[in-house]
């Protein structure tokens, strides 16, 4: 029996999925806050730098499809060293980061839905609560399937473009005129404080060995998905910055967006919104919960991800999951909106920065192109830069949080390196090592492949195309193919393929 494999749209679902989960919801009042009517700019900007990454994963995804992601990329640039075990703890950090940020815009949402304004002990019990439900039903082995990913996808977006329509016949458009504008470091700020609402595209990497003919499929998927949630993001916030006094920026931040629908909806606005916002924040704990940051402590535990990751249940997922939502709930009772934003994205940029960088030094094996590559180094190095510069001149109070997490997981990680004795293996993923392994049997492989389909085929004319590791035969011929996926199935079974590996069959049928 076949694997389902992902395509176009599944993957898409993916990327879009994991970037509007929450971060649009907890932040946007920050940002309307810093850059006032110039928001649309930040996100815009922010947007790109997201855009300029997704190439770099693009190209490491289709070179190294391995279900570590990005770990996996930061060992094939830089080795299993050091320095790449404190990026996967750096990374585990930014994670829960990100589930505290989730947690908290839950709590403040919760509370002014059921309770009509933010009310301290509710949001603390909201926050809480989430996480130890879905810490539970992840606990349980629960999973959310493609299919039902994809309609929560379609209704998180669908409410959110209603907004937009609405929210234009409303607004005052004066209020994003160029005079209304705060300063350009500002508005720079303004879109890197927020680059949080942008992370999620990545999870698509570690989905890549999934994906069917991800020659075709995952280049698209990333600029497809990326580019969909800057349209909707840049929208969203010209909608908020016109129906929001300064003011109610200021007293609703937490919580803005779902202020903003009131001119155009009134209660029934703020409700929508609202559900709207409960709805992403949980599904994006939960998935956040059962996904990356799972690997990423399998990761660190063991140094490499187990075969038996696949299994519903496992006791170092179970046991990660405490330590994941328990943190969590520290990070976001104990840190206010700004240091839990900061924090998270200065941690998502360090990581890449580091990926983009990645990416540029193994250009010759994912055929990147050296001046992209270089842009996008820049791109966020010069984000993290501004960053930092600007907390330290006008809120220094919140890189407090930022330099404990940076420092806290390098001591972590020293720490235990030196009592455990555990180190990265030279593949995270062991299914791309067999890839490779697979790849370097090429032409046998081809050979073996080719005597099948001409089995099948008799006077099939066989045409072959490498991007490593990938290999794609274009078969013609003039009989009727049949089901193609299904023959496809019957070629590689035949030929003794292992199942790992990848190897792509295309039939085209031509007229004699």
């Amino acid at each position: 029996m076949n694997e389902r494999k992902l395509g176009f749209w599944d993957v898409v679902a993916i990327g879009v999925g994991g970037m509007v989960g929450g971060g649009i919801f907890a932040v946007l009042g920050l940002t309307l806050s810093l850059s006032k009517g110039a928001a649309p700019i930040s996100f815009l900007l922010a947007g790109m730098v997201a855009l300029l990454t997704s190439y770099s994963y693009t190209k490491l995804s289709l070179r190294y499809p391995s279900e570590g992601g990005t770990v996996e990329f930061l060992v094939r640039a830089f080795g299993n060293n050091l320095f790449v075990s404190y990026l996967n703890t750096l990374l585990l950090a930014s994670y829960i980061i990100m589930l505290a940020l989730y947690s908290y815009a839950f709590g403040s949402y919760a509370s002014a839905l059921f309770f009509g304004a933010e009310i301290g002990l509710a949001s603390k019990v909201f926050i809480v609560g989430i996480l130890v439900i879905f810490g539970l039903i992840n606990a349980l082995g629960a999973y959310v399937s493609g299919k039902s990913e994809d309609v929560m996808v379609a209704l998180k977006v669908g409410i959110l473009v209603f907004f937009v329509a609405i929210g234009f016949f409303t607004g005052d458009l004066s209020r994003i005129s160029p005079e209304n504008w705060a300063r350009l470091t500002n508005v720079l700020t303004g879109g890197f404080v927020i680059f949080l609402a942008y992370e999620g595209f990545e999870l698509i990497a570690n989905s890549s060995h999934d994906i069917h003919d991800p020659q075709r499929v995952l280049s698209k998927a990333y600029y497809v998905s990326v580019s969909v949630v800057i349209l909707l993001y840049v929208l969203v916030s010209v909608v908020a910055a016109i129906n929001l006094t300064p003011e109610e920026v200021i007293k609703y931040k937490d919580y803005a967006l779902a202020v903003a629908a009131k001119p155009a909806l009134g209660r029934l606005g703020f409700i929508l919104i609202g559900v709207a916002a409960l709805l992403s924040t949980a599904s994006a704990i939960n998935a956040t919960l059962y996904g990356s940051s799972r690997i990423t402590y399998l990761i660190a535990k063991f140094g490499e991800l187990p075969k038996s990751l696949k299994d519903p249940i496992w006791r170092g997922a179970t046991e990660g999951l405490f330590l994941i939502v328990v943190t969590s709930a520290v990070f976001a009772l104990l840190a206010d909106l700004e240091n839990i934003s900061t924090a998270g994205s200065i941690g998502f940029l360090l990581i890449f920065t580091s990926v983009n960088v990645a990416n540029f030094l193994l250009r010759k094996e994912t055929k990147s192109n050296a001046f992209l590559g270089i842009l996008s180094v820049l791109s966020t190095s010069l984000a993290t830069i501004i960053l930092i510069t600007y907390d330290l001149r006008s809120s220094p109070q919140s890189l407090k949080g930022t330099a404990f997490v940076l420092l806290g997981t390098l001591i972590f990680e020293v720490a235990y390196r030196t009592l455990s004795g555990i180190r990265l293996k030279a593949y995270v993923d062991w299914k791309l090592k067999e890839v490779e392994e697979e790849f370097e049997r090429r032409e046998e492989h081809i050979k073996a492949l080719t005597d099948v389909i001409r089995q099948i085929f008799p006077d099939a004319r066989v045409e072959v195309e490498e991007h490593a590791p990938h290999v794609r035969l274009h078969v013609i011929t003039s009989q009727k193919p049949g089901k193609e996926e299904e023959i496809e199935g019957e070629i590689k079974r035949r030929s003794g393929l292992r199942k790992h590996h990848t190897f792509h069959i295309r039939i085209y049928r031509t007229e004699r």
